[in-house]
């Protein structure tokens, strides 16, 4: 019954179906949740709150509706021919995304008019059959993203194919024989498409341009990772060349323009096989016994001073974007040169720095702070590992919080400075995280490698002291040069500047995450100001913190959280609780942070505004190839993790449950995080259902269930090196 309105009358289904189109008809930009539809048709009474319900369900699935979120519904404005990007999987479950939407609409193979990943597509909205999902037929290529193609050649006596990697398409690509560029069966080889299928012709054409190696060859394998992403492997001998001539002699006339640092106590700590070092601290102590002043400063390499914007090297890193980091190998932004040697802030040699140089007192509150070009000269080169025995052998304990006690004879070199610049850095910490930071401390999986490329051990890393002490400097300044542009008075308008911004989570995905940790006994706001969410999903963290459902809660919790990218339009940095936030700690590795440099000295000399249109471009660009590099960086881990476990097959481990999906169950082993999957086929005990709600599965009969975080005993299957796969069984 409806009140109001309907004075007490039955609301028929009809009657209800005609008020909710016109609801939706007279406000066709409106999002409603359920409880906004319900207060503004006046029903109150739980059987015609269900009967709406169900008629939603009903004009959403007849696509008169769209979903924006689980309970929220809006007129879908969407015609039945609509453009987007082609998402291509490698089990021919490939999908669409329309523009302006996250949400992906299925695409059988048959459908798929040979679109590759990342295409522009049209697609027309196929007409919905009973109780089946929604589907797209792609009637147009608009734009393809890539024409190139990695896989291994298979050569004939007449003619060739291309097997393309991770069954890309349902074909192979076929290779006339005097296109082949010397490739021979089971090489690892890169092709251009010359011809797209065609009503006259249904095969996809294409020459070899680069053939790599043998399959299985280590080389062969992480050059394919590359080029299967369009990533360089090679540098360009015009850019190297390039990096060759330029001159590295600081002049004295230089040094004069720069503040001297060269006397102040300095060092880089980076991981122990790194060669680019681009940042380094210093300390000084001004003094004060009760209340003690310091002068920190962040030396950034001055990387835009040896590379000039519009120069060839310039070019080479805009459109690189970013360093590719890899298993065993680092593919850099900037030639060898710049980035290892010249620019690189190696120990007992004068460098160009631009830095930013805080006085702290000793609560680390930043009682002044400049911007300036300096000149360094570092004391020593430190390793974290070494950093962090230092810090304990001096009482720290790590993760506790504690510096280390007060005392006069320090143990190990330069132990003062760095037990001082820790106990600075763990207050900053602990200020962000009062400020509503987010806490994620992930493993992250490593491996130790032969001088073959053959991975030997698999281990994980977790983030220690030495580690965050570095962490918190970079945030700082990252933080404060983002704040001096963008923070101006009101009605001034700020200059242009790239920022980090980091969007709040999604609130579907927050309150999935809370449904599914009830299960494990947990609780969470996710509702309230970001402060009050943020500090109970860090409640959340500390509390799952070494139980056995911890990895798969931190998962489910990141895959809440929105992606970090770049962009000159700032809406601040939800994860680290900063209104302001820019990356200008990293310009070897990353071209924003060097657009960031140049902007900066820009302003500082008195120029202009920069034009927000293209480095907004410049923004996107960056942000899309630091999607890339980590793709590829996660195809390379996954390569080595297959490789590692091929000598381990019929070998048991103890597991647990990582990832539940539609087709099998994926397992992650406890002693070295290398993960496989169980396919659907081998849980042959009963017939299972895949509850994606509750991430579980349920057989029907026995009415067991596999849940995300349950432990599991498995055994190593198959390594299928070729498809990065590794496959696991339950064992018995």
């Amino acid at each position: 019954m409806a009140k109001g309105r309907n004075k007490g009358k039955r609301l028929t289904k009809n009657k209800l179906s005609e008020m909710l189109q016109t609801l939706f008809q007279q406000n066709p930009n409106v999002t409603y949740s359920l409880k906004q539809i319900f207060k503004q048709l006046h029903l109150d009474t739980h059987p015609v709150k269900m009967l709406a319900v169900d008629i939603l369900e009903d004009m959403a699935w007849d696509d008169f509706l769209s979903k924006p979120a689980e309970n929220s519904y809006r007129l879908n404005l969407q015609g039945q021919v609509t453009e987007g990007t082609f998402i291509r999987k490698a089990n021919g479950k490939n999908s669409f995304i329309p523009d302006g939407s996250d949400k992906p609409i299925f695409v059988a193979e048959r459908n798929s008019l040979f679109a590759l990943n990342g295409d522009r597509v049209r697609v027309t909205m196929m007409a919905r059959r009973q109780n089946h999902i929604k589907e797209a037929m792609v009637t147009e290529i608009l734009h393809r993203a890539h024409d190139q193609v990695v896989g291994r050649l298979q050569v004939e006596r007449d003619y060739a194919f291309l097997i393309p990697d991770g069954n890309l398409f349902v074909h192979d690509i076929f290779i006339p024989k005097k296109k082949l560029k010397g490739g021979k069966t089971d090489d690892k080889a890169v092709v251009k498409i010359t011809q797209w299928p065609s009503k006259e012709s249904k095969n996809i054409v294409g020459e070899v341009i680069d053939v790599l190696g043998k399959i299985g060859e280590n080389n062969a394998e992480m050059h394919a990772i590359l080029a299967q992403y369009s990533l360089p492997y090679k540098y360009p001998k015009h850019v190297e060349e390039a990096a060759n001539k330029i001159d590295a002699t600081i002049t004295a006339e230089e040094i004069a323009r720069r503040e001297d640092f060269r006397d102040v106590t300095t060092f880089t700590i980076d991981p122990k096989d790194a060669k680019d070092f681009d940042d380094a601290l210093s300390i000084k102590f001004l003094g004060g016994e009760r209340n003690p002043l310091y002068e920190v400063g962040v030396h950034i390499a001055d990387v835009s001073h040896y590379v000039k914007e519009g120069s060839v090297i310039d070019k080479e890193a805009e459109k690189r974007a970013t360093s590719v980091y890899l298993v065993d190998r680092t593919i850099p932004m900037l030639p060898e040169r710049l980035c290892n040697f010249i620019c690189s802030l190696r120990p007992d040699e004068e460098k160009l720095c631009y830095s930013v140089i805080f006085t702290l007192d000793g609560e680390a509150n930043i009682i002044n702070w400049r911007l300036v070009h300096t000149v360094i000269k570092s004391n020593r080169r430190f390793a974290y590992e070494e950093v962090q025995e230092i810090l304990e052998k001096n009482g720290v304990i790590d993760g506790t919080g504690e510096p280390a006690p007060a005392k006069k004879n320090y143990q190990g070199e330069l132990a003062k400075e760095l037990i001082t610049l820790d106990a600075l850095a763990k207050q900053l910490r602990k200020k962000r995280f009062k400020n509503g930071a987010v806490k994620f401390d992930r493993e992250e999986l490593h491996f130790d490698i032969d001088e073959k490329g053959k991975p030997t051990r698999a281990y994980y890393k977790k983030s220690k002291d030495a580690n965050k002490l570095i962490e918190e400097f970079m945030l700082l300044a990252n933080r404060q040069v983002a704040e001096s542009i963008g923070k101006v008075k009101k009605g001034q308008k700020a200059k242009t500047l790239p920022y980090r911004i980091h969007d709040q989570p999604d609130p579907t995905k927050l309150e999935r995450l809370r449904q599914f940790i009830i299960g494990f006994g947990y609780k969470m706001k996710t509702t309230g100001s970001k402060e009050e969410i943020a500090k109970s999903l860090n409640k959340l963290m500390d509390d799952v913190n070494g139980k056995r459902e911890q990895n798969v809660i931190e998962s489910v919790a990141l895959r809440a959280m929105m992606k970090a990218k770049y962009s000159v339009f700032n809406i601040g940095h939800y994860g680290l609780a900063f209104d302001y936030y820019t990356h200008f700690t990293s310009p070897i590795r990353r071209y924003p942070d060097t657009m960031v440099h140049r902007l900066l000295t820009r302003y500082q000399d008195g120029g202009r505004s920069a034009n927000r249109d293209h480095y907004e471009e410049l923004c996107e660009h960056s942000s899309d190839m630091e999607q890339i590099a980590q793709n590829a960086e996660r195809d390379s881990i996954k390569y080595k993790m297959v490789e590692f476990m091929a000598d381990f097959i019929g070998d048991e481990f103890d597991a647990h449950i990582s990832g539940i999906t539609s087709y099998g169950i994926y397992a992650e082993i406890d002693e070295n995080h290398c993960e496989g999957m169980i396919p659907m086929h081998d849980l042959d005990d009963d017939y299972y259902d895949f509850d994606e709600r509750n991430y579980q599965l349920v057989g029907r009969r026995r009415h067991n269930k596999y849940m995300l975080g349950d432990p599991i005993r498995i055994k190593v299957a198959k390594a299928n090196i070729e498809k990065r796969q590794l496959d696991f069984t339950i064992a018995d």
